[in-house]
């Protein structure tokens, strides 16, 4: 009989202890607390958390461009991650704006993960400030890993600003059902027990980019995140499983950049979900394969290469 009575307390027990610790997200703020604005190197997003923007302009500024580039980075990195790649695509005419996504970068609460819902938001809420101040210009969205997953999800379906189509590098759509069991009930576990828990990519052994001295900038840079809670972690999970999810409603253009030796994002749910994309024409989807090419796509070595298929792609 005590057996009996104790089992069911604790596994009431165990359920508090696991709602008590359960991935801690931040909230946006409600009421907003100002109007979306575009300012010179921040922008007011829809509930007034400001989040930092760097621009790159060809030489002759605005009357020199022809497109404009919202770029959108990958996982514990931020807006600095195209820097290099902004040169390349000023000299071709193209602009780039860039922002820290929220709880990364230099912005409020970094570290902690708010929502795939949030997080979209704030990515409409630029695309339309710059398409406001610039109504003529073509804009392109390009994403990074975790940036092209949160494209998909924001531009996914009928609910979205119109934009002239989307550049998606190692774009992170590695969800759940491609994924091992005991790695998804392993993540749960940690992300619900011990969310504030961080860890390091260290363990993995994997390596993100050809380019040595790219690593070791990174390693530098007070910015990039180095240690991520598991609740983190857990957001991050949850993000690419609505990407892979919300392929079949992705119709931008679209072009899908991804290399042979990526050690971070697995070819088949990439492929995956490219082949799901919906598409009117031949034209309007295209993937290249880099077979020397790490995920850090734009920061390779042969970056050049990559870059210059961008513009190609762009100009067509």
């Amino acid at each position: 009989m005590r057996i009996k009575l104790f089992l069911p307390a604790a596994l009431f027990y165990c359920l508090v202890l696991l709602a008590a610790c359960a991935p801690q997200f931040t909230s946006p703020h409600s009421p907003p607390l100002a109007e979306p604005q575009l300012k010179a190197t921040s922008f007011i997003s829809f509930d007034g958390t400001e989040l930092d923007l760097r621009t790159w302009l060809p030489d002759g500024g605005m009357d020199d461009t022809r497109f404009i580039f919202i770029a959108v980075h990958g996982f514990n990195d931020y807006s600095n991650f195209i820097k290099y790649p902004a040169q390349y695509f000023t000299q071709n005419r193209i602009a780039v704006y860039a922002y820290d996504q929220r709880g990364f970068g230099n912005t409020p609460v970094r570290g902690r993960w708010s929502s795939r819902e949030t997080m979209a938001l704030d990515l409409k809420t630029l695309v339309r400030l710059v398409a406001q101040k610039y109504p003529a210009m073509p804009i392109f969205l390009l994403g990074h890993s975790m940036g092209g997953a949160l494209i998909i999800k924001a531009m996914s379906g009928e609910n979205h600003p119109g934009v002239a189509g989307a550049i998606l590098v190692a774009p992170a759509v590695w969800a759940r059902s491609t994924i091992p069991f005991y790695q998804n009930g392993g993540l749960w576990v940690m992300a619900h027990t011990i969310p504030w828990y961080r860890v390091t990519g260290q363990i993995l052994k994997r390596t993100a980019c050809s380019n040595i001295e790219v690593l070791r900038e990174q390693g530098r840079d007070p910015l990039v995140i180095k240690e991520t809670r598991f609740d983190t972690i857990y957001g991050l999970q949850s993000l690419m499983d609505a990407a892979y999810a919300a392929a079949e409603h992705f119709s931008l253009k679209t072009l899908v950049l991804y290399g042979e030796n990526d050690e971070i994002i697995p070819p088949k749910p990439v492929l995956a979900a490219f082949q799901r994309f919906p598409t009117e024409s031949d034209d309007q989807k295209k993937i290249i394969l880099y077979k020397k090419g790490y995920h850090m796509l734009l920061r390779d070595l042969q970056a050049e290469n990559v870059m210059h298929d961008i513009v190609a792609w762009v100009n067509d």
